[in-house]
């Protein structure tokens, strides 16, 4: 071993190490070499595993920035394992690990910082500044969701995906389709861990009294539920019987309200620990219970996954679920998904009904009621070829690919021309058997690693970095600048220049929110006009439906107006009286909400005012140079409150939006409830009468209602974004520029450390 190497774990704290080098004989060469499985060997323990680690990465990405760009890995030899004949793909190594490590550094230095300051006066400027070093740690897992029908291959994928062969269960396994999938990093172990959380108590005893009192004998899902749960009892049990805690004596954590979790050491070991919960076995043994009718979410978490670092993907259900519990999670997750994967076998991706459904369905949840920006169009089974000619399989795959492709696309934009307009659609031919066997496709060709950069690009948080080591260097800036003396008139002068600057700023963007608002409300007004012309040709389209007169028609109402005036989803799709009423309020105000609050955060929210907001520290520093350290701070504060509005924009326009259909469905509670009472002959008949009374009787006050919700969400909002931005700067201008605090440390080295950090990280923006 040479003097580097020892003097490397020397400087690194990890001096005990050297032995074990040195028997192992490792040079500067072989320690530049080190890759993860030959380092779990050498450290098997997991506190100096990590610390190593840390410090090792660092060494490779800080100060040369040569080696983001240079240095290739294998794939993780995990991955290697569970795929047998995986191939070996030489991949340019991801920058998430490198920055990673980068936060903790910085982490570390700032938890150091607000110990020193513990230990100083305590003063309104003190305790400031702890709070601001508190409020940079702020982190966002991005969704990915993954749509497609049973049998498209969705659970292959993912496992590919994440280089787990035995993840997931397909194939001979049947899992239940109604269970939502979360597959993430597990960053706080070395261990494979399911989380399993349950429906609601209240809502699964509400789920019994619809399927013991509503259900159609040829309704399958609902006979299955109730079978895999009590098998025949259901049939001869009351709903308060059905309740007994003798059902669940194996899942306790149902009746409490809890997760449960379970913890293995091999991706294999625990899908055979939760299919348990999940698998919706076509047996009907007496004493067999099922149990995933109870099951709202499975959460996998899988140890040494960089590229899910900062990623999630949700394996979710086409249509959401008639439990009220799953269909809640399912929208909110639908509604936080920044990529959408829809998932159909290639042979007919481009016809296939039910991938084109869920698009639609879900696309006001997806788009302006969420924050997705992409659609991924995967065919699936792409190496499914006829080889009957004189062309080799790889030139049929690759051509049949490209058919596909073609196909898919050319049907979105005829079909979807809004969709066109707001997310960018891209589609991809993979083969997850070509991609582990290598027989006739290169891996390339699988486009595997194609979906695992769109990850990768995903899971970078370069900008998280970048942030959080800005903001502390910010705060730094602060810390270091108050100790300077004799400078009382240069902060005088720069807090009045900064607080006219403010105002001024404030009111312009006030008169840019103010123009949107008027906006939306004279498209309001259109669609509440639109919408009392058109209530009538909807309530006949929805209850009056050509040959739908029947017993099972009549079914179908009953169990809507116990379910908020949503029909079960057959094989025409799911029907929703609330959302047909207020399409017209929708469509009126779609096209300015998609320009005031895009998902793509090029421009920002309210056609860029937030980003145009700028109180131009950085022109002030020539001026008033005495206080630059103060400067930089109010910079980084500025920047860290635009970054905090958006995400408060992106959830709180998430309400806004469907805050039309929600008041049109809370308006409708009374005649669904009074509906639901009728029974026996002639009680279709009635329920729809009830309901079309109701609508006409209430059009000229409903509509409005739901217009003036929506604008009063809008100016709650402009109120919040204003009063936020107001209090908020004038708070930090006030104390960064007030009386000298000569108590504060010297931090000048921390400063020096953290500022360059900060310059090699916005020299290299684009590390992969």
């Amino acid at each position: 071993m040479d003097d580097f190497v020892c003097n490397k774990l020397s400087e690194w704290g990890l001096s005990k190490l050297i032995e074990t080098f040195k028997d192992n004989e490792i040079d500067k060469d072989e320690f530049d070499k080190l890759e993860d499985e030959e380092i779990k060997e050498l450290i098997p323990k997991i506190g100096p595993r990590t610390k190593f680690k840390r410090q090792f990465t660092l060494l490779k990405v800080l100060p040369s920035s040569e080696a983001n760009d240079t240095r290739n890995i294998d794939t993780d030899p995990r991955e290697e394992s569970s795929q047998s004949q995986a191939p070996r793909l030489k991949r340019k190594r991801t920058n998430s690990a490198a920055e990673e490590s980068i936060m903790v550094e910085v982490k570390d230095i700032m938890k150091d910082v607000k110990m020193k300051l513990q230990n100083e006066e305590e003063t309104k400027l003190n305790d400031f500044v702890k709070n601001k070093i508190s409020d940079l740690d702020t982190k966002k897992r991005m969704l990915v969701g993954v749509f497609g029908r049973t049998g498209a291959g969705k659970s292959s994928l993912i496992n590919a995906i994440v280089g787990e062969k035995n993840l997931l269960p397909s194939g001979s396994v049947c899992a239940c389709t109604s269970v939502m999938f979360k597959v993430e990093a597990n960053n706080d172990s070395e261990e494979y861990e399911a989380e399993i959380e349950f429906i609601k108590k209240e809502d699964w005893k509400n789920e019994l009294w619809n399927s013991k009192n509503l259900l159609d004998d040829e309704d399958d899902g609902a006979l299955k539920k109730m079978r895999a749960l009590y098998r025949k009892d259901w049939k001869s049990k009351s709903v308060e019987e059905l309740m007994d805690k003798k059902y669940f004596k194996e899942i306790p954590e149902f009746l409490s309200s809890e997760k449960k979790t379970l913890k293995c050491q091999s991706a294999e070991e625990l899908r055979d620990k939760f299919v348990g919960y999940v698998s919706a076995s076509n047996q009907e043994e007496d004493g067999v219970i099922q149990y995933w009718p109870l099951v709202e979410c499975v959460t996998v978490r899988l140890p040494n996954k960089e590229l899910l670092q900062h990623v999630t993907l949700v394996d979710l259900p086409g249509n959401g679920d008639r439990n009220k519990s799953r269909d809640n999670m399912w929208k909110k997750i639908v509604g936080s998904c920044s990529t959408v994967w829809i998932v159909a076998d290639i042979n007919r991706a481009a016809s296939e009904k039910e991938a084109w459904e869920i698009l639609q369905n879900a696309n006001s949840l997806m788009g302006n009621g969420g924050e997705c920006q992409r659609i991924h169009f995967i065919c699936t089974k792409s190496d499914n070829v006829d080889d009957s000619d004189d062309q080799s399989v790889r030139d049929l795959v690759i051509k049949r690919n490209q058919e596909a492709k073609r196909a898919v696309k050319a049907e979105f934009q005829k079909e979807y021309p809004q969709c066109s307009a707001q997310f960018s659609f891209e589609v991809f031919t993979v083969s997850r058997k070509e991609f582990h066997n290598g027989v006739n496709l290169q891996p390339d060709d699988t486009e595997i690693p194609k979906l695992r950069d769109v990850l990768q690009s995903l899971n970078n948080n370069h900008s998280e970095a970048l942030n959080y080591v800005s903001g502390a260097c910010g705060i730094l800036s602060l810390i270091q600048g108050t100790r300077r003396m004799d400078v009382a008139d240069s902060k005088k002068q720069a807090c009045t220049d900064l607080e006219k600057k403010m105002q001024h700023e404030l009111e312009q963007l006030q008169k840019t929110i103010n123009e949107i608002y008027s906006t939306f409300e004279r498209c309001l007004t259109e669609g509440v006009g639109k919408s009392q012309d058109s209530f009538k040709e909807q309530m006949d389209s929805i209850l009056d439906p050509p040959g739908r007169n029947g017993r099972g028609f009549h079914k179908s109402l009953k169990f809507a107006v116990k379910n908020h005036g949503v029909f079960k989803a057959k094989k025409e799709g799911k029907t929703n009286i609330n959302t047909t009423l207020s399409s017209d309020l929708t469509g009126s105000i779609d096209e300015e909400f998609r320009m005031t609050f895009p998902n793509e955060d090029k421009s920002g929210p309210f056609k860029g005012a937030i980003e145009s907001f700028s109180l131009d520290t950085e022109g002030m520093i020539n001026t008033y140079k005495d206080v630059r350290l103060q400067l930089r701070f109010l910079k980084t504060e500025e920047d860290k409150l635009k970054t905090k509005l958006k995400k408060i924009i992106r959830e709180d326009k998430k309400s806004v939006y469907s805050s039309l259909t929600a008041t049109i469905e809370e308006n409708m509670q009374k005649c669904y409830t009074d509906a639901a009472k009728f029974t026996g002959e002639g009680s279709m008949e009635k329920m729809r009468s009830t309901i079309k009374d109701h609508v006409h009787d209430q059009k000229d006050t409903m509509f409005k209602m739901a217009k003036d919700n929506m604008l009063g969400q809008l100016n709650e909002l402009r109120g919040k974004i204003l009063e936020t931005l107001e209090e908020t700067l004038m708070e930090s201008i006030q104390l960064s520029l007030g009386p000298d605090d000569y108590s504060f440390p010297d931090v000048s080295g921390e400063l020096d450390r953290v500022w360059e950090i900060y310059c090699q990280l916005k020299a290299n923006p684009n590390p992969n």
